[in-house]
């Protein structure tokens, strides 16, 4: 007696599943975008003072660069110093943690670094660090 096979072409049975896979990958890509922290550039290169005791600051939200000829910015816009408190305020909504580093570059005037030191700490913030690099 011979047997005959049946052919079953039943699409489901050959279909591969991919539910479960979309499913991985989209709770990864939710995974990613929460713990990525966005920082905020200032927007500008800056050449940094060199400094022996410099460190390294983990948490900072707000970059303030402040270029060799007195232009302040912030968020890659140039910003006036009277509009530097409303700014700071803004991004200190945004970020309610947030500390600040200013990038004043190594040709910059002193005047215009105090100034917005003033403007930070008028906003609110007292956790004001000045960029440097290390030697």
């Amino acid at each position: 007696m011979r047997r005959h096979r049946t052919h079953n072409n039943s699409s489901a049975e050959s279909e591969v599943n991919l539910t479960p896979m979309l499913d991985v990958v989209f709770i990864m890509l939710i995974f990613f975008v929460v713990t990525t922290s966005f920082v905020k550039e200032s927007g500008v290169e800056i050449n940094r003072p060199n400094a022996n005791t410099a460190q390294q600051q983990e948490s900072a939200n707000i970059l303030i660069a402040i270029r060799p000829n007195g232009e302040i910015w912030i968020d890659s816009r140039a910003v006036d110093i009277r509009a530097v408190r409303a700014n700071i305020e803004r991004l200190r909504a945004e970020f309610p943690e947030s500390a600040v580093v200013i990038q004043g570059d190594k040709n910059a005037q002193i005047g215009p670094l105090v100034r917005v030191m003033d403007q930070v700490r008028l906003a609110g913030i007292t956790n004001v660090a000045i960029a440097a690099e290390a030697q």
